[in-house]
């Protein structure tokens, strides 16, 4: 049961609508024009340095962990250094757009277009990345067979290794750079660190002096002790190390801020939480804390996770609808030496979240033959909530699948998720997890297309044309990929961010210059659903069966089923052939090779910093503008319908065999290939986990997804009516919160079209 402090501070935090803040931008454009000809690395650390000294802060009523991005909550904040030109081109349309509004002063939008527009055109990141895409990877881009998605923002998708800030605190750090710029006079990175580190414990201690005025003006002795409480941990760990849970919260959170000011991205994500804050939470206990404070700690620190909200484009808040932050965490797993690692931490932290239910943070549970029982009931009780929060990942899979990619095995046993579902090793990777999508359905339109004309076109012909395209479209996608990656390197380092990823340091180089100990680059394979589904029924209904001509088939998909008898060929091609999901090994087997032939491809090629690009297949929300690009198709969906959700999920309501075919299906995947990760959605009815009998069949089918060795899994578990009652009376539903993709969101805050899929997946019974 949460308390009122907990019901006050998740009120407050969304009693305002969201705003843009321009205060980062004209911060940061102030350092830059004072830094001009300096190095890269020293100009951004300026500019975070120039930041942390001068951005207003505060400490809202009722809050026991300070620490604020903005003074209003959840408020957007702007990089023109990444990209000033979407921010133009939306400035009179952020409260009116689809998804993901804000509003923005008339003030603040001539401020951006008098100021900050005219000092960063033709000075961002974007400008250096477009002026090296040759033609070829800009047509091949405007075919939408891929995207490059990382032009725009700075370093996320990464884990910082919290052992090293919490063991040792600021100060320790701060003297070990210290030491090595005096012995490495040559190297930029260090004293980018330096500089970063040193403003990290001044921004601090600004916390300590404002909680001592704030404390000195309160009549309450209550909150009045609560901000003395405040500035005297402020004033510890802006230098020295926690020594319990309540400090340990507070130096997490401070650093979480300050690297958003960093780099302004999402998913700089959590890790293993329940493991590296085990140590300070059972010092507090042997201290005397109890454990109902330790609780309202950690709520609150929930709670502060949900002021972060990513402020993007249009467009790009079609592929990440509903502000996946990627504050995700996961739970349980294995110890280095491969036994259970699940702790009453992580027990705790469930509890704490069954309390708040907001999107953040994205909770996981690891789960692997060595987990307790208990902790399964306790992660199906927190499922059958309705949330979609926690996902599941399954260990029995992740870990190969890193050993596969030259991971060690202590190193794959600490896999944690950045993001949605991507898969990372904390405080050691740099995988540039979301790089491309690609977007296999329309390689297959594209195939198809090239062999209207040809009267001796084969089935065989077909798949063997599929392969040879996407080897084609997969080249152009990772060279792509590797210009925006060199675009990182030279225009946005992250020396603070850098600094708590091994080896970074020993290396004396930034994460984006190949400084950590693995460097991946991710991209996600789109559309195997429908792509397995369209094949088969092209298959049996052309080259089997012979119904009609290739050529006729191909000028019904060209009319979008509008021909005459087109809407019984529909329904033949809908209904007669069956369908990915259902456990049908010559669907699936189409899928299964697929999806193989592409990881491959993408295996075999290097990025700029010495590292492997990996295949991963989850599609965050990008299946409905990614279908929005793909003409109508021989499963029978029409042009510009969405793909299937998550990566793995059967099309919408394909999957009538129920949740356990599902499960057969995905696993005749090569799994163990996906290692930037991959998404199962599965729905279900809330009647079906009703009572203790409920969670034991939760809990079962979490043991055979498991043992089925599939990479991933989350849960709806609402019914279609409550979110149709959502959508018309949505004042009503504002607190709803439903699983996405590989995240989290309120249901009110999605588009109508996300909102449509989520409601018309099939909701199963187990």
């Amino acid at each position: 049961m949460t308390t009122e402090r907990i019901s006050r501070l998740k009120k407050a935090m969304f009693a305002q609508p969201r705003e843009i803040s321009l205060e980062r931008a004209l911060l940061y454009t102030e350092s830059y024009k004072k830094t001009e000809g300096e190095h890269v690395q020293s100009r951004r650390a300026k500019a975070v340095e120039h930041f942390l000294d001068n951005v207003e802060i505060s400490i809202r009523e009722d809050e026991l962990i300070a620490g604020n991005r903005t003074v209003k909550a959840r408020s957007g904040i702007i990089s023109p250094e990444m990209d000033p030109y979407w921010i133009a081109k939306e400035l009179d349309i952020f409260a009116t757009r689809p998804q993901d509004k804000f509003n923005i002063s008339e003030e603040d939008k001539k401020i951006y277009r008098e100021q900050l527009l005219p000092y960063w055109e033709k000075r961002s990141m974007k400008d250096f990345i477009n002026s090296q895409f040759p033609e070829n990877i800009k047509e091949a881009v405007g075919t939408k067979v891929f995207s490059i998605n990382q032009t725009d923002k700075g370093q996320g998708h990464i884990i910082i290794d919290f052992n090293r800030l919490l063991d040792n605190g600021l100060k320790v750090l701060t003297d070990e750079i210290a030491a090595l710029v005096e012995n490495n006079p040559d190297n930029h990175f260090y004293p980018a660190v330096l500089i970063t580190l040193k403003a990290s414990s001044r921004h601090i201690l600004r916390y300590n002096k404002l909680a001592l005025e704030m404390a000195a003006n309160c009549a309450d002795e209550v909150r009045k002790a609560e901000l003395l409480k405040i500035a005297s941990i402020s004033e510890k760990v802006a230098f020295d190390a926690p020594t319990n849970f309540y400090e340990a919260c507070q130096l997490f959170w401070y650093m979480n801020i300050i690297l958003q000011y960093e780099s302004n991205a999402s998913s700089l994500s959590l890790g293993r939480f329940d493991q590296y804050m085990w140590p300070f939470y059972q010092k507090s206990l042997a201290e005397g804390e109890s454990p109902a404070a330790l609780q309202e700690w950690l709520e609150s620190l929930w709670i502060k996770m949900n002021d972060i909200v990513l402020l993007r484009s249009s467009s790009s808040a079609q592929f990440f609808a509903g502000f996946p932050t990627g504050y995700t965490i996961l739970l349980g797993g294995l110890t280095a030496n491969g036994r259970n690692a699940e702790n009453p931490l992580s027990q705790l932290c469930l509890t704490s979240y069954q309390s708040i239910q907001l999107p953040q943070p994205n909770l996981g549970v690891r789960v692997n033959e060595f987990m307790d029982r208990e902790f399964l009931i306790k992660t199906a009780e927190t499922i059958r909530l309705g949330t979609g929060i926690p996902q599941i990942f399954n260990d029995e899979v992740v870990i190969p699948a890193f050993l596969n990619r030259g991971v060690s095995l202590e190193d794959a046993r600490d896999y944690s998720v950045v993001g949605c579902v991507e898969l990372s090793i904390p405080g050691r990777t740099y995988g540039l997890h979301d790089i491309a999508m690609f977007n296999l359905l329309k390689v297959m339109e594209i195939t198809l297309q090239q062999n209207k004309n040809n009267d001796a076109v084969t089935y065989d012909s077909i798949i063997a044309q599929i392969e040879d395209n996407i080897r084609h479209y997969v080249k152009l996608m990772v060279d792509g990929s590797n210009i925006c990656d060199i675009g990182h390197r030279d225009w946005a380092p992250t020396p603070l961010l850098s600094s708590f990823v091994s080896d970074c340091v020993q290396n004396g180089k930034d994460v984006t210059e190949g400084g950590a100990r693995y460097n991946f680059s991710g991209v996600q394979g789109i559309g195997i659903a429908n792509l397995s589904d369209s094949l088969f029924a092209l298959k049996k209904f052309i080259f089997e069966e012979k119904q009609m001509k290739y050529s006729e088939l191909i000028d019904i998909l060209d009319s979008d089923y509008t021909l005459e008898g087109s809407d019984k060929v529909r329904a033949r091609l809908i209904s007669r052939y069956e369908k990915y999901g259902n456990d049908i090994d010559a669907v699936d087997d189409i899928s299964s090779h697929l999806l193989r032939f592409y990881c491959k491809e993408v295996e075999q090629y290097k990025n700029p910093r010495g590292g492997q690009f990996i295949p991963g297949s989850y599609t965050v929300s990008a299946h409905v503008p990614l279908g929005k690009v793909v003409g109508a198709t021989p499963d029978g969906r029409k042009a510009h319908d969405q793909l299937a959700d998550g990566g793995l999920s059967p099309m919408v309501g394909k999957d009538g065999l129920g949740p356990t075919a599902v499960l057969k299906s995905v696993s005749k995947l090569d799994n163990y290939l996906l290692s930037n990760g991959s998404l199962l959605n599965v729905k279900f009815m809330p009647s079906t986990l009703e009572g203790q009998q409920g969670l034991n069949k939760l809990a079962d089918f979490l043991s055979a997804f498991m043992k089925l060795k599939l990479q991933h899994v989350q849960f709806n578990v609402v019914n279609a009516e409550t979110l149709l009652k959502a959508q018309e009376f949505p004042e009503d539903y504002a607190g709803l919160v439903v699983r996405v993709a590989g995240y989290s969101a309120f249901f009110v805050e999605l588009s109508k079209e996300i909102q449509d899929d989520i409601i018309h997946r099939t909701a199963h019974q187990l």
